[in-house]
């Protein structure tokens, strides 16, 4: 792949033991409204950005294995090597400050590869745009009131369980996707945008940590996937993202924290994410921060739960 290539084939096609990727250009151009002064600052010091997911570090315990969850039918492999996953979509700027650590010994586990996928400010899902239930614009006039259209995405098939399998791309967008590798304190930090919620699912993001392979010219090979999760923000967060545009333009009934079937309500264990923000303007931009605690030796591909 060349980082100009704007084609993708569908995952069928690929060769699933290889994670290629596309390296992003240096000059990627960001469009992130606001707050983007505050997030680019936050990114373009690593160092300090990645602080808060480890400022106990000193004094941390062993974690209990971070929960597992679905994978979600929307999962691309590994399309795009990146830590600024924004492209040109619009929203609250949000730094993620991760850290990966081994359950059981609470060693950082270094040049790890995380996958981070989400939908955006309106719950559209890049690769999915046509399935996607985004709730932008107005309720058509021949819809009766309370009718879903359109397929639920990301994990929440019909009956609400979270589950439902893999479907193909149908289309070549990749904005708010990438994967990177942890430094050797076990750090990544991404750059995004808050995401948005749609039908039947409570604001989130998909991680996938993949480990054991090999970096390359080509991306990320080999290795197994010790872990598939969501990250998960708490409702005040949430509500207060709800009175800034374009989130405030969304039509689609917002599924609660406590109302999720994915979340297991086990806090920073089940993907809860601990967040930093202006309480007064959220809009100047977030900062979001979790270790996960995995099994380096397992194998959770999330695809059958």
């Amino acid at each position: 792949m060349t980082g100009n290539q704007q084609d993708y084939e569908p995952k069928h096609k690929r060769d699933l033991t290889r994670r290629k990727v596309v390296v992003a250009g240096a000059g990627a151009a960001v469009a992130v409204g606001a707050g983007a002064t505050l997030a680019s600052g936050a990114f373009a010091d690593e160092t300090t950005s990645s602080t808060s997911a480890s400022s106990t570090s000193s004094a941390e315990v062993c974690y209990k294995l971070t929960s597992e969850t679905t994978e979600g039918p929307y999962y691309i492999d590994a399309d795009k090597l990146r830590r600024d996953i924004t492209e040109d979509k619009e929203g609250i700027p949000l730094v993620l400050d991760l850290k990966v650590i081994d359950s059981e010994t609470c060693k950082p586990i270094r040049n790890a590869a995380v996958d981070i996928w989400h939908c955006d400010a309106l719950g559209i899902y890049s690769g999915y745009e046509s399935l996607s239930t985004g709730g932008g614009g107005t309720t058509p006039t021949d819809a009766p009131s309370g009718t879903p259209t359109g397929e639920p995405p990301s994990g929440a098939p019909s009956g609400g369980t979270g589950g439902g399998g893999h479907e193909e791309p149908t289309d070549d967008e990749r904005y708010l996707r990438g994967t990177w590798k942890t430094d050797k304190h076990g750090k990544v930090t991404f750059k995004t945008v808050f995401p948005g919620w749609y039908r039947g699912r409570t604001v989130h993001i998909h991680t996938k940590v993949h480990v054991g392979g090999e970096w390359t010219d080509a991306g990320y090979e080999g290795g197994n996937t010790c872990h598939t999760g969501q990250f998960f923000f708490d409702e005040t967060s949430v509500l207060a993202s709800a009175e800034v545009e374009p989130y405030s333009t969304s039509t689609t009934e917002r599924t609660t924290l406590d109302e999720d079937t994915i979340y297991d309500q086990s806090g920073t264990t089940g993907g809860l994410l601990k967040l930093k923000y202006n309480k007064k303007n959220i809009a100047k931009g977030v900062t979001g921060s979790l270790t996960m605690g995995v099994d380096p030796d397992a194998t959770n591909e999330g695809t059958s739960l």
